[in-house]
């Protein structure tokens, strides 16, 4: 059986599977229930110095549905916890006790003063977490009172805040970014030369969820007024896996532990993520929708794939993708695709035809014999992929790659054996200096 266990910053924990810092761990209930359904650490919803906050009585939550009503994104409001700073601190101590296996990761946010956290650490000290992650990535509310994503925005300020945490607290450092960044390597880099042990990422995307045309107010909205929030959930997979890998192949990070957030379902998301050299993966959005027991699918569905693999541990398949990550001018420009349709799964509903037809490439043809029928003419296709995405049968449409020897119909050239060595052709504009990055 694979070992699900992980060690990360020595951290240990009996799976991979975190709850992030947000509702779900917002109190000692909360946390207990997590646990219990069999997850292997939370990171405590972010704390803050006394006075706590206030937060909206109204709606704080939005959602992006998908045509079955599945919540594709999520849109929140919500700011730091709004509990007394002494309670939570009782809490997470008396938690962290009762359950010594799991990760306790106390998430933090004070203003951008050294006397502000220098006096929050010794208290989350205390309590015995394992850990703390710096909040420098909510993009509302916090932000606006020069903490969260106004910190995280600015490296210097990164980098600052990141060496007081390690000169007053003898805990691991996590630093969780903010995806509403252009560069998001310049943060990071940043939170290694403050001496960050880890990074955590992605925190939630600046968003407005939508208008009531009736009423002309945006949504959701509390006495006639809304502001923007972070949006999360499935739909901001493919941005975290993005700045995952970013951080994952950039050599000024490079070997820095990273905890991968963003849009984590499945037993599969968490796989990608560590494929792209996550340690651990957070989950929020599912939990809110599907509640705590998702877990046991996510471990009974990765120890699965493991065994399949045979890889006996996370780390056996940890940051494997990474190398397969580039940039576009390392791309071989000589590989060929061609589309294939299996003509045994066609239902015949002619959305390839129709997507190729209007917006690509004129490749499909859709009658043969005068019957509706839908075939590839691979003089025209360029291996776009277009087709394969939009098909509604899973495998019925596949990508079939040209071998040495064969001819492109398209262009009339043959493929050559050595183009498989594409940063050393000479056909490679970036031949002289290319390299895989």
């Amino acid at each position: 059986m694979a070992d699900l266990s992980t060690e990360f910053l020595g951290i240990k924990s009996p799976n991979p599977f975190w709850l992030a810092s947000a509702p779900p761990t917002d109190k000692e209930y909360n946390v207990v229930r997590a646990f219990e359904a069999g997850w292997g650490g939370v990171v405590w919803k972010t704390l803050g110095l006394d006075p706590h906050v206030v937060n909206v009585s109204g709606p704080r939550y939005s959602t992006l549905l998908g045509a079955d009503r599945r919540v594709l994104g999520l849109n929140n409001i919500e700011l730091i916890t709004d509990r007394p700073l002494h309670v939570n601190l009782e809490e997470i101590a008396r938690v962290k006790r009762n359950w010594p296996d799991r990760a306790m990761i106390v998430s933090i946010m004070v203003p951008c003063e050294e006397e502000a956290w220098k006096a929050i650490l010794p208290l989350v000290e205390e309590t015995g977490a394992d850990g703390i992650e710096l909040n420098f990535g909510c993009p509302h509310g916090m932000s606006e009172r020069g903490m969260g994503a106004a910190v995280g925005q600015v490296p210097e300020y990164i980098e600052r805040v990141t060496r007081w945490c390690k000169q007053y607290c003898s805990l691991p450092v996590i630093v969780k970014l903010t995806p509403n960044i252009t560069d998001i390597r310049y943060p990071a880099r940043a939170a290694k030369r403050g001496g960050a042990d880890a990074v955590s990422l992605i925190n939630t995307i600046n968003s407005v969820m939508g208008v009531d045309l009736d009423q002309m107010l945006m949504t959701p909205h509390t006495g006639g007024k809304g502001s923007h929030g972070g949006y999360c959930g499935p739909a901001v997979k493919p941005i975290a896996l993005n700045m995952v890998s970013e951080i994952a192949r950039d050599p000024d990070t490079f070997g820095l532990p990273i905890s991968g957030i963003g849009g984590i379902s499945t037993w599969r998301d968490a796989a990608e993520f560590i494929a792209l050299g996550c340690g651990t993966v957070q989950v929020c959005t599912a939990v809110m929708v599907q509640g705590f027991p998702i877990v046991r699918d996510m471990i009974s569905g990765l120890s699965n794939f493991m065994d399949e693999r045979g890889y006996r541990s996370i780390e056996a398949f940890r940051g494997r993708a990474v190398s397969s990550v580039t940039d576009w001018r390392y791309l071989n420009l000589n590989h060929i695709d061609k589309a294939v349709i299996d003509q045994s799964l066609c239902i015949k509903c002619g959305r390839c035809h129709l997507a190729c037809e209007d917006t690509s490439h004129q490749a499909i043809t859709r009658q043969k014999n005068g019957e509706r029928h839908f075939e590839v003419k691979e003089e025209d296709c360029v291996g776009c992929n277009l087709c394969v995405s939009i098909c509604p049968v899973e495998n019925c449409i596949s990508m079939r790659s040209l071998q040495p020897g064969e001819v492109d119909l398209r262009t009339g050239k043959t493929v050559s054996a050595d183009y498989a060595n594409w940063t050393t052709h000479p056909n490679n504009p970036m031949a002289t200096t290319a390299g895989v990055a």
